[in-house]
């Protein structure tokens, strides 16, 4: 039996992601999130009054302004259409990273939305761009072959990932204010600057005349792209004998976080074998088989 053309018109399929854009629009359904630009914009001021860096904002706008046109006419989101747009951007090739920063773009939108449930379910995709690991001799190479070249912005950009940990992002909270202060804060919370460091922050700082606002500036005063940190980083290799695909921030970064988590594991052993004692000392005491 055949149906009724107005019941065929009125039936509704999945959204399925194609190649160039998310395909036909399916009629409004309820509980979708209609994505517009005002939206996207309303979403990277708040990540903006959250001390989140330009960079990071402009990645973000591109990504989102890329699922808004991708979305169509319809440009609604619904569950399941990040896990298409997903699928979709694999299709045409995208690389590992660039579809897990689009997806992980449009997740925290919805988060700020609170629309958890229109996330994608997909998992992140494995990156085969992984960075490389640069040891501890390597750091120190890259620091000693600074200061014989006298490239001191390079030697403290170095310093700067390799023992606090920032992102290239998070570079311009680094100001002349905190390097006073011995702490910065990046995400709500306190980073400490080491005291060596500090120092020589403090340094550069009178220096370099830099007595306010972002410690590391272009000749225009602009802070530092990620193009001229990245440079500063790479003109180190080769004076100072490590691989350039390990002289970039993020390695420095996954350095500094390996470093640390083995001085807390470390510090565990040492806190667990003093406790021992205390409690093995007292059971020679009290012990009922002491």
């Amino acid at each position: 039996m055949n149906m009724p053309k107005s019941a065929l018109s009125q039936s509704s399929a999945p959204a399925v992601f194609a190649p160039a854009h998310i395909a036909a629009p399916a009629p409004p359904a309820e509980g979708a999130l209609a994505l517009t630009p005002a939206l996207i914009e309303e979403f990277l001021c708040g990540l903006s009054g959250r001390g989140r860096a330009g960079d990071t904002l402009e990645l973000y706008r591109r990504s989102l302004r890329r699922l808004h046109a991708d979305l169509g006419a319809d440009q609604r989101i619904r569950r399941g259409t990040l896990d298409s747009w997903q699928a979709g951007m694999q299709a045409q090739g995208l690389a590992p990273r660039t579809v897990n920063l689009h997806i992980a773009a449009a997740n925290s939108l919805l988060e700020y939305c609170g629309r958890r449930e229109l996330k994608a379910s997909r998992p992140v995709l494995p990156d085969d761009t992984a960075q490389p690991e640069l040891s501890r001799a390597e750091y120190l190479r890259l620091l000693s072959a600074a200061r014989q070249l006298g490239r001191q912005r390079a030697y403290l950009l170095v310093k700067v990932f390799g023992s606090v940990g920032l992102s290239v992002q998070e570079l311009p909270l680094l100001t002349a204010e905190a390097a006073r202060q011995g702490v910065l804060w990046t995400g709500g919370q306190p980073v400490r600057l080491p005291g060596c460091l500090q120092t020589e922050l403090q340094s550069y700082a009178a220096q370099t005349g830099v007595y306010g606002g972002p410690l590391f500036v272009s000749g225009s005063g602009a802070p530092l792209s990620r193009r001229l940190v990245t440079a500063a980083v790479h003109g180190l290799a080769g004076p100072a004998r490590v691989p350039q695909e390990k002289c970039n921030p993020r390695c420095l970064k996954k350095l500094c976080q390996a470093t640390q988590e083995r001085v807390r594991g470390d510090l565990a052993r040492l806190f667990e074998q003093a406790y021992d004692q205390v409690l093995e000392a007292e059971q020679l005491t009290v012990g009922w088989e002491g």
